[in-house]
């Protein structure tokens, strides 16, 4: 990786001559190819400002909304100037939570996939800290963490900071919301001074000022706005329902908004298990998703939701970023954020990639400032919304109460068994399978273990196949997660 010899003289020429191509960006063919391959036709807005501004050694201050390509606009500088022969950790990515640090590492690795031998760690708490002193210790390039574990390799000397020549903070404002600020300035104190330090946020409240203020030099400051197509992808709606009924109220709205994936809010984790467990026992497909569960649940949890496996998820905030599901139909506000931005995040999960998604909030008269600061902050109108109080609650429940078309099953192997989702695939509809390519649905591969979407009927016997098989000549086991 280059050595930074100090910022341009222009800070204001990313924007006036911002490209609306990735060949303009003067980027290596090897990566124009991964970008080619990965279906990006051309940058969004704040990778068309942020790409150049990194590749020239800027510090940055980046405010785009959720959703709009700021894992790329980091990513593929780092990966540009990143030196692979050298197996020494070079780059840092901050996160506030595992999800998110999981996001951006599979979205490092995408983008790296022609990078031989790149080593991409993922420092997060609730999993053991062996492996990843062990990764750390064999050496990796980027380590892409949550503050709390970072800041606890380092003070071990497990995680040697000398050498990183690049930092950034993703998702800033949320890590500074849930209390990392302390943690996150002992790490950037801790790290080369002769570095650069990016940070990427969807607001920048006066606390990220102060971090510019202390650990950044002269950065350009890049702002965009998400344009309006993209907030017209959501209908949003408001419904009035007093606390007796607003379970009822929950059945009613996904009963008459048709769904495969929906995602409700809650503010608190025991609102989070009262309603999963009212909607369980009525046989809706339902989980939860708290900070409550230890990473291999959370991990299974958002495995089944993403490839569909359980249509409605319950959550708190935890799942307000850094949860990316295709295709995510429905959004409600069980109960509403007190911050406008959480509530920005939180409908930011459906209406992505050009879909159209609907975001619905439970209010009462006594949020109506809530509710009105919402609509202020995306410039739109939330109509109103008007409850049918006919139907009753065991009648709504039977009625939503539908299968997944989906099933989910767990394979004992991952990524360090060198296996691709190309080998799950062959395995399934294979002569030994059986399956047709039509009944496998997603493959997460990840580090040690790989969750499978397959069709509910055929569920069971792809369990039995996969057990009595071989992947990749070697024998695995599958079970069905439930």
């Amino acid at each position: 990786m280059r050595q930074f010899n100090g910022p341009p003289t222009c800070p204001v020429r990313y924007r006036a001559q911002m490209q609306t191509t990735f060949e303009a960006l003067s980027l290596s063919p090897t990566l124009l190819q991964v970008i080619s391959d990965l279906g990006y036709e051309k940058p969004t807005p704040i990778q068309a400002q942020a790409i150049p501004a990194l590749l020239s050694g800027r510090d940055v201050v980046g405010e785009s909304a959720t959703g709009s390509g700021k894992t790329a606009a980091f990513g593929i500088p780092i990966l540009e100037r990143i030196s692979i022969e050298t197996r020494t950790l070079q780059a840092m990515i901050l996160c506030p939570t595992r999800e998110l640090t999981a996001q951006v590492a599979r979205e490092i690795r995408k983008l790296g996939r022609c990078h031989p031998g790149l080593a991409v760690v993922e420092l997060i708490g609730g999993q053991p800290a062996r492996p990843q002193r062990d990764a750390l210790e064999r050496g990796v390039h980027i380590a892409v963490g949550t503050p709390g574990r970072l800041l606890d390799h380092m003070r071990r000397g497990v995680l040697d900071p000398s050498s990183i020549q690049v930092v950034v903070l993703d998702e800033a404002d949320r890590m500074l919301d849930m209390g990392f600020g302390e943690d996150v300035s002992k790490i950037l104190s801790a790290l080369p001074n002769q570095r650069q330090t990016a940070l990427f946020s969807a607001t920048i409240p006066e606390g990220i000022q102060a971090l510019q203020l202390a650990h950044q030099r002269d950065p350009i400051r890049l702002s965009v706005q998400a344009p309006a197509e993209e907030t017209d992808n959501i209908r949003q709606l408001q419904i009035n329902a007093e606390a007796g009924d607003k379970i009822r109220a929950l059945c009613w709205l996904l009963h008459t908004f048709p769904h495969e994936s929906a995602l409700v809010f809650c503010n608190f984790k025991a609102t989070v298990a009262l309603l999963t467990e009212e909607l369980s026992i009525g046989g809706v497909s339902v989980d939860r998703f708290d900070g409550d569960l230890d990473q291999f649940h959370r991990e299974q949890v958002l495995a089944r939701f993403r490839n569909q496996s359980v249509r409605v998820l319950i959550a708190t905030d935890v799942a307000g970023r850094g949860l990316d599901v295709k295709g995510l139909d429905l959004v409600i506000n069980y109960e509403l954020p007190q911050q406008p931005e959480i509530y920005i995040h939180r409908i930011g999960r459906t209406g992505r990639a050009g879909q159209k998604g609907v975001a619905i909030s439970l209010t009462n008269g006594h949020q109506d400032s809530r509710i009105q600061a919402a609509a202020l902050a995306t410039g739109q109108v939330i109509e109103k919304l008007s409850l049918d109080k006919s139907p009753g609650f065991s009648t709504l429940i039977r009625e939503i109460s539908r299968p997944p078309k989906m099933e989910t099953i767990l394979i004992s192997g991952g990524r360090k068994d060198k296996i691709r989702p190309g080998d799950i695939l062959g395995a399934l509809t294979g002569k030994s399978g059986g399956l047709r390519g039509v009944d496998v649905g997603k493959i997460e591969v990840h580090e040690r273990l790989t969750f499978v979407a397959v069709s509910r009927d055929l569920a069971a016997k792809a369990v039995r196949e996969l057990n009595h098989g071989r992947i990749k000549m070697k024998r695995y086991r599958a079970t069905l997660v439930s």
